[in-house]
């Protein structure tokens, strides 16, 4: 394998890799996008992905590069990798990825399904930690309705430290979502403060999804009337609400906790 070297911030390839990690409208019209870090990397090759090109930083990385599924690696100058590089802490490579496009009919559900949905939740940084703990406890799916951000966000990936590639992520509308659920007889627990009851009085243990909302408005009304159960954490201090991931981690290790015993 013949490797370019890049030295030029005004290389087009440069130029491209950082208007994909800036605008998700140049991620959706390429079908691409920005991976970072060797971990990621790999869950990334590990989940079937496609790997377009790959930039490196010859310094800091030791890998062989005849084992990746590309023919396009480029090494890179210092001046270059600080450019592309999204975050500070790195392990000197970056590639540009296939992306898939999901649906819910490519879930491919277990005999007693665990699915997490969040509807609406914006924050990347939050986003990235529900699939982590969706990972965690096995999940079937993250299904992300009415999303305010892309998936392949980098902040997602970032925070996610890779679940978004182990773990089925599909973004599509309530509407489509509830239908799906209910076509498959998953019983829809939603989050929220009316009409609730604690969450670890709830029986779990059967095809259930838990439907998450915004920390700021909560779910829609289509959700409130979908769910066959509503559920709340019990809050013994002075606020009434906490971080949207943490909710959902312990919604999910709820949901472990039943099916385990």
């Amino acid at each position: 394998m013949e490797i370019q070297h890049i030295s030029s911030l005004q290389n087009q390839k440069i130029k491209n890799l950082v208007l994909l990690q800036q605008k998700s409208a140049e991620r959706r019209k390429q079908n691409c996008f920005v991976v970072e870090g060797q971990r990621e990397l790999q869950h990334c090759l590990s989940a079937g992905f496609c790997i377009e090109s790959v930039f490196f930083l010859p310094q800091l990385v030791n890998i062989d590069f005849s084992q990746l599924p590309t023919e396009y690696c480029y090494s890179v100058s210092q001046n270059v990798y600080e450019k592309i590089a999204y975050r500070g802490s790195t392990e000197g490579i970056i590639a540009i990825v296939r992306s898939k496009n999901m649906s819910l009919h490519d879930i491919k559900l277990s005999e007693n399904p665990l699915v997490m949905v969040a509807e609406s939740v914006e924050k990347p940084g939050n986003i990235g930690a529900i699939l982590r703990s969706a990972d965690a406890a096995h999940a079937d799916a993250v299904i992300l309705c009415d999303g305010l951000t892309d998936i392949y966000n980098p902040n997602i990936i970032r925070s996610s430290i890779g679940a978004v590639f182990t773990v089925p992520v599909v973004s599509c509308s309530s509407a489509e979502c509830i239908e799906f659920l209910k076509q498959r007889n998953i019983r829809i627990l939603t989050a929220q403060l009316q009409d609730s009851k604690p969450y670890y009085d709830c029986d779990m243990t059967q095809p259930t999804a838990i439907v998450m909302g915004t920390e700021s408005t909560g779910l829609t009304n289509q959700w409130r009337e979908s769910a066959d159960a509503h559920i709340l954490i019990p809050m013994l201090g002075k606020l009434d609400s906490l971080n949207v991931s943490v909710s959902a981690a312990i919604f999910l290790f709820e949901a472990v906790r039943q099916r385990q015993r």
